[in-house]
C-alpha cells in the first residue's frame, strides 16, 4: 500500500537524511575491508532511491500529480547526490554505488511501466473478403 505524496515526502527525506547520518558516523567501519566498502555502495543505492523518491514527491506537490521524473537532471542530480555520499567513504564506494544504483533504477524503471503504462485500444478488424482482396485502391 503506498502512502499519500506529503507523507511519502516525509518519510523519504527523513529516511534519507537518516542514511546518510548513518553512513557518516559509521565511515570508518564501512571503510575498512573489502566487503563493508560494497556495503557501503549498497547504502549509496538505497540512499539514491530515497532521494529519486522525495525530489519526484516533491515536484508532484509542486507540479501537479501527473508529473513525472525525468533522466536529466532529477534522477542524474539524485545519483551524483547518492554518489557523492558514498565518495565520502570510501572511493570503492562511489562505483559500487553507480552499480546498484542503475540496477535498482531499472527496476523501479520496470515495475512503474508496469503499474502505470497507458492502455492502448487495440482496433479490431475484420478480414478481407475475396472480393475486397481482388479490389485495388488508388
Amino acid at each position: 500500500m503506498s502512502a499519500p505524496t506529503k507523507m511519502s515526502l516525509l518519510l523519504s527525506s527523513t529516511m534519507s537524511i537518516l542514511l546518510f547520518a548513518g553512513m557518516q558516523s559509521f565511515r570508518t567501519q564501512l571503510g575498512s575491508t573489502e566487503w563493508l566498502t560494497i556495503v557501503g555502495g549498497f547504502l549509496g543505492s538505497g540512499l539514491f532511491l530515497l532521494l529519486v523518491t522525495a525530489f519526484n514527491n516533491f515536484e508532484n506537490i509542486i507540479f501537479g500529480k501527473g508529473f513525472q521524473s525525468k533522466l536529466f537532471p532529477e534522477v542524474l542530480t539524485c545519483l551524483v547526490m547518492a554518489m557523492f555520499a558514498s565518495g565520502l567513504i570510501h572511493r570503492v564506494c562511489v562505483t559500487t554505488c553507480l552499480i546498484f544504483s542503475l540496477i535498482a533504477l531499472y527496476f523501479v524503471n520496470k515495475i512503474s511501466a508496469k503499474k502505470y503504462a497507458a492502455v492502448s485500444e487495440q482496433k479490431v478488424t475484420k478480414p478481407l473478403t475475396k472480393a475486397q482482396k481482388g479490389k485495388k485502391k488508388y
